[in-house]
């Protein structure tokens, strides 16, 4: 499906009866008074990229619209409405809202492995390798990396070490397969959809439950024409992120059936999570969840036309991954891209830092793309290949750092 056609129709609005927020399926995600001509377009950021002080401009409209109310540490209020949301869109009957993505897969695996303490997962995954050993340590998971260098998990891939970890001289079995997608460590492709069908039937033949990683799922409708709700159907447990897309400063929201995600709160003040307070986190979160699809989709229509207009001149070549999603590659032969992003930052356009020596920018598609015309952003791109640039009269946006744009 071409992904510029694609529009995830009929999720726009779904979920503002359920925040109980006046006016949510009309919200807007950046101002419409020409204001967003004047903020950067930023392609290393999963959503807005907003600084201190446009968050603290958005915040301030969220408190003034009104309509909700502040959580009690971390239930009722706000969250509970996002809670609710994040459900209906997932076609799961519970969520749980948890202060971070790290806990919520951690949670998510420790309640679905029960007695069988063995978890399969993908080499690359967030799970394995960005949780300090959280799994092991602090619940006594077995967690076995599988398919290093690949997104996708097959049945051909667990079904030696399901058979391995039942027959072994001490029986040990697989209670859990974690799959993340897309994943992060490999540029944000995503598991092909039909081995994942496969993996969920055979997993599910054989009693071994299943959790998806989807801290950017939102990005998947696009490429697979699935919406969220029929991938997660795939699934026992879901996490999303609430602040890569939706533009909350953190948080997570944990997916799944009552048995499972009940009690779920009180496991989450066990960990130290429950935040007095959570709501200053997330009030932006509902208006960005009614319209990110849509915002998304029309970000990569935008990207398409800079991408055709870049290569036509002959300085730049783009690349794309087989699989991917939400990134794609841009090189500008002969260029240092230091100097160049140096340049495009002074003109409003912030790219993405990378290794030293790195040959390309690794570009995130997100929908700060909309704020600008494809055409202003492509002049901007070509101008800064220039050795001479204007310096600029206020403060120099600074270039995201490596590890800003890797996270």
């Amino acid at each position: 499906m071409d992904r510029r056609a694609f529009l995830a129709a009929g999720s726009v609005t779904a979920a503002a009866p359920l925040l109980g927020w006046p006016g949510l399926s009309a919200a807007a995600s950046e101002p419409t008074d020409g204001l967003a001509s004047q903020l950067p377009v930023n392609f290393w950021s999963d959503g807005l990229g907003l600084d201190p002080a446009q968050y603290a401009r958005h915040l301030q409209a969220a408190v003034d619209a009104g309509g909700w109310s502040p959580d009690g540490y971390s239930n009722g209020g706000l969250v509970a409405g996002i809670e609710r949301a994040f459900a209906q869109r997932l076609g799961k009957p519970a969520a749980v809202y948890l202060p971070s993505g790290t806990l919520a897969n951690h949670l998510a695996v420790r309640t679905l492995a029960g007695a069988d303490r063995r978890v399969l997962v993908q080499a690359d995954s967030h799970l394995y390798n960005d949780s300090g050993d959280g799994a092991a340590t602090l619940s006594g998971l077995n967690l076995v990396p599988l398919v290093e260098g690949r997104a996708t998990l097959t049945v051909e891939d667990v079904a030696p070490w399901v058979e391995r970890s039942a027959h072994g001289r001490v029986p040990n079995p697989v209670g859990v397969i974690s799959l993340e997608s897309p994943v992060r460590r490999l540029d944000h492709a995503m598991a092909d959809l039909a081995q994942t069908e496969r993996l969920s039937t055979y997993a599910r033949e054989r009693g071994i439950r299943l959790h998806l990683d989807g801290a950017r799922l939102f990005n998947l409708p696009l490429h697979t024409g699935r919406r969220v709700a029929g991938i997660a159907a795939l699934f026992d447990t879901v996490y999303v992120s609430l602040w890569k897309h939706f533009n909350g400063t953190a948080g997570a929201v944990l997916a799944g059936d009552e048995a499972t995600i009940s009690g779920l709160s009180h496991m989450r003040r066990m960990f130290g999570a429950s935040l007095p307070q959570a709501w200053p986190t997330l009030a932006l979160v509902p208006q960005h969840l009614a319209r990110y699809e849509d915002d998304y989709a029309k970000a990569w229509a935008a990207a398409d036309l800079l991408i055709a207009r870049l290569e036509a001149s002959g300085r730049f070549k783009a690349r794309k991954l087989e699989r991917g999603t939400s990134r794609f590659f841009l090189s500008a032969p002969g260029t240092d891209l230091d100097a160049l992003a140096e340049r495009a930052a002074q003109r409003g356009v912030l790219l993405p830092g990378g290794p030293p020596g790195a040959t390309e920018f690794a570009m995130q598609v997100n929908p700060s793309l909309l704020r600008w015309p494809p055409d202003r952003v492509a002049d901007v791109l070509l101008a800064s290949l220039s050795a001479q640039s204007p310096r600029p009269r206020g403060p120099t946006p600074a270039r995201a750092p490596a590890a800003a744009a890797a996270r």
